[in-house]
């Protein structure tokens, strides 16, 4: 999708096309700087507890996100990026909460000359609402047009205006990734100059997505084996799903 450029994404990427930078070679060993410092997160944030993240030693962790590569990849001067891998947090497991999954990261930072606005309100709901029009061209992309989605707004100490994105899965609301418009101090962190360059990141769950493209019932079933040979991967007129054997 995003590498793609004869896919639609949104109308500023119609005039501004970017060749997407794709990481996933990222060691999940990460420190409290790139997790939550470089994010803005406070100290008395839940994600810092040692209930919710896993702790090496008191400055080290498995990365609770893939947002804690955004400074690095900012400051070396990408503009359009995605960032893949493994993240870790310490989430009772359910239906759709797992211990370990995998995320993608997604950043996309404009120049003022791009963006038609000039007044900073005006230029903040523009990248907002690119955003919202490239994750929804996302969705129905994976999903098919017919797919009901919702927006929902969040508070993200790193992004503002923050938002979640739901999908109806399996007779209720699902959160499928949070995103929004890059707060000025984090491009301030990373050596951006903030009156003239905004942004957008996207933190994507990657097994919610899998789930609903494959009708996957529970997340543990991608990480059971016993579970797993029990599987069975089926084609229904080009849609694949996955059920139980009999």
């Amino acid at each position: 999708f995003f590498s793609d450029k004869n896919i639609f994404k949104s109308e500023l990427h119609q005039k501004i096309s970017y060749d997407y930078v794709t990481r996933k070679d990222f060691s999940p060993i990460t420190s409290t700087s790139q997790c939550f410092d470089c994010l803005l997160i406070p100290e008395d944030h839940q994600s810092r507890q040692k209930s919710d993240s896993y702790y090496m030693n008191e400055n080290t962790l498995l990365r609770p996100h893939t947002s804690a590569h955004q400074n690095e990849m900012i400051s070396k001067g990408n503009n359009a990026f995605l960032v893949y891998g493994d993240v870790y947090r310490r989430d009772e497991i359910d239906a759709t909460h797992y211990p370990a999954f995998h995320q993608m990261e997604a950043v996309r930072i404009f120049t003022k000359n791009q963006i038609k606005h000039e007044q900073k309100d005006l230029i903040i709901a523009e990248v907002a609402r690119d955003l919202q029009q490239t994750l929804e061209q996302l969705v129905k992309y994976l999903f098919g047009s017919d797919i009901q989605m919702r927006w929902i707004p969040a508070y993200f100490p790193f992004t503002e205006p923050s938002f979640e994105l739901e999908i109806y899965y399996q007779d209720e609301w699902l959160e499928m990734l949070g995103c929004g418009v890059i707060h000025p101090k984090v491009m301030e962190l990373s050596g951006r100059d903030t009156e003239v360059e905004y942004g957008w990141a996207a933190g994507l769950g990657l097994e919610r997505f899998a789930m609903k493209l494959f009708d996957i019932p529970d997340i543990c079933l991608l990480y059971t084996s016993d579970a797993a040979d029990d599987l069975l991967c089926v084609d229904l007129g080009g849609r694949r799903i996955i059920k139980k054997k009999n």
